[in-house]
């Protein structure tokens, strides 16, 4: 059975996925057949006897820029293989990654991440090879790898069956505009701080209230900018 989604990872860093996906939900999923990720090595598809993928930028300045054909050959490779899948050049100046945007790439089944490294990338990358660009938020990291990880956790948990509860997913923050409620496990004391009786007392709608409640206050204080456009 195929995977219900695949992902093509475009890096010079491989060896950096080793392990990060192969453990918790990812990992099981991996196991069973419901996701694919696979990693290439963009210094396979250069063609100087340094492998180089990054060069001195145009019109002077401080950094190296990648070079647009790695990322062009590696995509092509790739596609010719897998078919076409939907490219996303994973970037600051993208947009930012929130849960609608991980679910509509749930909803495809090839998803390619570019994962620039270095000052930055060939501007004809975004030209000639990208969908779209996302950012997963406003600050800069050394490269594309930990958002690429990012990307398929947080879109692998929407894919249909890798969750072990489907409800799960539909209950976490974000997924019902607010942020989640507080969650409370044994012992029901610890260090001078109990389990609200609310959530020991049986009465599920009064849980259900009180942690509509519990979400509602803490999103006000910590992300009021997500009540904007609420009643």
């Amino acid at each position: 059975m195929a995977p219900a989604l695949a992902f093509d990872i475009m890096t010079i860093f491989p060896t950096f996925f080793e392990g990060t996906l192969a453990v918790g939900v990812l990992g099981k999923a991996l196991e069973r057949g419901l996701l694919e990720v696979r990693v290439h090595d963009l210094r396979a598809y250069t063609d100087d006897a340094y492998r180089s993928t990054d060069d001195y930028p145009y019109g002077g300045g401080v950094g190296m820029v990648m070079k647009p054909e790695p990322f062009f050959r590696a995509v092509e490779d790739v596609e010719a293989k897998f078919g076409r899948g939907w490219r996303v050049f994973l970037t600051p100046q993208g947009r930012p990654l929130v849960q609608s945007t991980c679910g509509e790439l749930a909803a495809k089944e090839h998803v390619i991440l570019l994962c620039g490294r270095y000052k930055g990338v060939d501007e004809r990358v975004r030209q000639g090879l990208a969908d779209e660009e996302i950012s997963i938020g406003d600050f800069v990291l050394s490269g594309g790898e930990v958002a690429a990880c990012a990307v398929v956790d947080a879109t692998a948990r929407l894919v249909p069956g890798v969750l072990g509860d489907e409800d799960s997913a539909a209950t976490d923050s974000f997924a019902t505009g607010l942020l989640d409620h507080p969650h409370y496990t044994r012992p029901r004391e610890f260090r001078g701080m109990a389990v609200p009786d609310v959530l020991l007392s049986g009465n599920h709608a009064e849980v259900e209230k009180w942690r509509r409640e519990q979400a509602l206050a803490r999103t006000r204080k910590v992300r009021p900018d997500m009540l904007e456009d609420k009643d």
